[in-house]
């Protein structure tokens, strides 16, 4: 209230001659926010805040039951006249107060007129218990009892002894993680398997409830109370919460940023906890759920509870930390500010800060949230609506009311009808036509470049996989990898006994049925035709033999260079018929093989590519030109290479039901580009990067609109 706003106000008869007073039950407590005092008013039965300046609070301190509030007011001219509020500014504090139930008034009758101007506060709690469809609370019990009995256990771990605990157990679990990555990784795989999800819900809920005991334990070892504890349906999943906003009245912020950083220091705690589990167990139910507590732990904190630019735990620490309460409000008021003062003149418009660095950062930091919130909550409702397509479609409903029809109705209204626009309403509405304007032609009618990337894999031109033709035991390399071979060249021994076995039983076999068939063409009358049957049966037998010992020397089916990195590993091993030992590259000529999605896939066909280049992994840096390409019309499933999928790293969606992780869970066409110099990039095959397709320039607007439609037909077939 130092920018004291309008001295007298025609309203102030209203509240002149009302004796309006503080609650007895109001707490108050002293805080400090960026070098300035504030006054943080407390009401316990509600338990709800209010934040005021020193000298609004002086105002509201001078109240009482045996003063009217005009006798109160002109107490405050007399005493400090340069810092006394505005009779405006009062009512407006004081309709602030009296909603919040700080304030006993002994003539509520009279209410309605006086707070009518803050009914559009009511209006933005009912929007959002309408957006809070998706996280819906139910209170259920107190357990500040409870919290009061276990803080001699807890609270002694809540201290210097239970960091440095805390630390040595979460540096520990980081070690597991990075030695057993590989199997982290692969057990990702199944983390959405049917049978898997009803131990995540589990491990969810587990953390979820570890986590809240956490804010409530911290809060009341600090001084504050915690009466509420219930289940909020967060995307219709029941998950625990604590209201712990008692913190809130903390004179340190240092113990207010703790409170908020509670959950997660118990979440990563209890993850630590069952990656130890995780590594010493075995498959099975408990090796299971540990996983899905550390997976839960390190995805819910970094995406929710860590991020700033949601109204969860990250916001909350952010603005203890920074010192600067309602900083969410205060970021929505300086766009707004932004816009009045900037674009529309109005030279009234106070920001909410005198600071130019804290105007960028609000400024920065409204733009931010307001497109996160927009990611994640599309993000929740194409959760939602592809589960439960009614839902989700009611929920889009509400959200595409709230957040578009309902502000652009508020702003027209504004534009036509705020006094504050009396002198400049021709030019605001005539820079706001002429922005909209602008942006609809900028969207609609301007071409831009654009271009979309896909995952793909060098492969030779010419090559052939080295596969055994018979089964045996690898004794020898006869040729070390990286050489180069020419077609027919020894690269293998194999050896298998039972060969020469089967061969001399089969010669011996042989050689008894020809001293048969001797001994039968000697006498008359003797049919010899079944003799002569199995000689050429043991014969083709005995050939078959040949051939398969012939294949136990393993031989390079085409010219190249023998490329087998883990064939050293397989000698002594038994290897069955079919077994891959290696490839023989042909370095004449290479090309890259992408897969491409549907969605991507009908602007190749439509030849809008005006040029394409391949950055491998590892040399970003060094473009590889396309010389050709070619598009094969025809769908596919199966990748070229397993490391293009999910299972493998990459960032193509598989079947589970594949455990190669090859068969991918939509169609896609495979474009094969032929690759042109080099550079300084080394081509080897079943190397794997990225190709772009700069396609041709295109408006916003349509791409966007094709991308909606090809959303709505591939999820919803719509």
């Amino acid at each position: 209230m130092a920018d004291n706003q309008q001295t007298f106000s025609e309203s102030w008869h209203r509240v002149a001659n009302q004796r309006i007073y503080l609650r007895s039950s109001v707490r108050v407590r002293r805080q400090y926010y960026r070098g300035e005092r504030w006054y943080v008013l407390e009401n316990p039965v509600s338990n709800q805040y209010f934040r005021l300046r020193p000298q609004a609070y002086e105002f509201i301190a001078r109240l009482r039951p045996d003063k009217t509030v005009e006798q109160v007011w002109e107490e405050s001219l007399e005493t400090n006249p340069d810092e006394a509020p505005g009779q405006d500014a009062v009512i407006r504090l004081l309709a602030q107060l009296y909603q919040v139930g700080l304030l006993h008034y002994e003539n509520p009758e009279d209410s309605a007129e006086l707070f009518r101007r803050f009914q559009q506060r009511r209006q933005r709690e009912i929007r959002s218990k309408f957006l809070n469809l998706m996280f819906i609370r139910f209170p259920l019990l107190d357990p500040d009892r409870f919290l009061k009995r276990m803080l001699p256990i807890v609270g002694p771990l809540i201290s210097p002894f239970g960091f440095l605990i805390w630390l040595l157990t979460v540096g520990g679990a980081l070690k597991v993680v990075l030695d057993y990555f590989p199997a982290l990784k692969d057990e990702s795989q199944a983390l959405l398997a049917p049978g898997n999800l009803v131990w995540l819900y589990a491990g969810l809920v587990i953390l979820k409830t570890l986590h809240e005991f956490g804010h409530a334990f911290f809060c009341r070892k600090f001084g504050g109370e915690v009466h509420v504890m219930g289940v909020m349906l967060m995307i219709f999943t029941p998950i625990p919460y604590v209201d712990a906003t008692s913190s809130w009245g903390f004179s340190s912020r240092w113990k207010r940023a703790l409170v908020g950083l509670a959950g997660m220091i118990v979440e990563v705690f209890v993850a630590a906890l069952a990656t130890f589990v995780w590594a010493n167990t075995g498959a099975g139910l408990v090796h299971n759920l540990a996983y899905n507590m550390m997976f839960i732990a390190s995805v819910s904190t970094l995406l929710f509870n860590l991020n700033p630019l949601l109204r969860f735990d990250g916001y909350y620490i952010l603005c203890d930390l920074l010192n600067y309460p309602n900083l969410h409000q205060h970021s929505a008021g300086q766009l707004k500010h932004v816009v009045k003062r900037h674009a529309y003149g109005v030279a009234t418009s106070k920001s909410p800060t005198d600071k130019k660095s804290e105007k960028t950062i609000l400024v920065t930091f409204g733009i931010l949230s307001h497109i996160y919130r927009i990611i994640v909550f599309t993000g929740i409702l194409l959760f939602v609506a592809d589960r439960f397509l009614l839902i989700g479609v009611v929920m889009a409903v509400i959200c595409l009311f709230s957040w578009i029809v309902a502000p652009l109705g508020k702003w027209i209204y504004y534009l036509f009808t705020s006094p504050e626009l009396d002198r400049v309403r021709s030019r605001a509405v005539g820079v706001t036509l002429g922005f909209v304007g602008v942006l609809l032609i900028f969207l609609q009618l301007v071409p831009l470049p654009h271009h979309f990337r896909a995952s793909g894999v060098v492969a030779a031109e010419n090559w052939a996989e080295l596969v055994s033709q018979t089964e045996g035991t690898l004794m020898e390399v006869l040729v070390e990898p990286g050489a180069q071979v020419t077609a027919g060249t020894p690269l293998l021994r194999l050896s298998n006994p039972e060969l020469s076995l089967e061969m001399r039983r089969a010669e011996a076999r042989l050689s008894e049925v020809k001293m048969q068939l001797l001994q039968a063409m000697s006498f008359d009358g003797v049919d010899v035709k079944p003799l002569l049957f199995q000689r050429q049966s043991i014969e083709e037998r005995i050939l078959v033999l040949k051939q398969r010992q012939e294949d136990l020397i393993m031989k390079s089916p085409i010219d190249g260079i023998w490329v087998a990195p883990e064939v050293e590993q397989v000698i002594g091993r038994w290897l069955v018929r079919g077994s891959s030992l290696g490839r023989v590259i042909h370095p004449g000529g290479f090309e890259f093989i992408s897969p491409v999605l549907q969605d991507d896939v009908d602007r190749l066909f439509a030849n809008e590519i005006g040029s394409s280049e391949v950055r491998l992994f590892g040399m970003a840096e060094a473009g590889i030109e396309v010389t050709s390409m070619d598009i094969i019309p025809v769908e596919k499933r199966q990748l070229p290479s397993r490391a293009l999928g999910w299972s493998g790293g990459g960032d193509i969606p598989v079947t589970q039901e594949d455990e190669q992780g090859a068969t991918t869970a939509e169609p896609f066409f495979e474009v094969r580009s032929k690759l042109g110099s080099s550079g300084d990039a080394h081509l080897l095959h079943g190397r794997s990067g990225k190709i772009r397709f700069d396609l041709k320039a295109e408006p916003l607007l349509p791409r966007w609109i094709r991308r909606l439609r090809q959303l709505l037909q591939r999820r919803y077939q719509l």
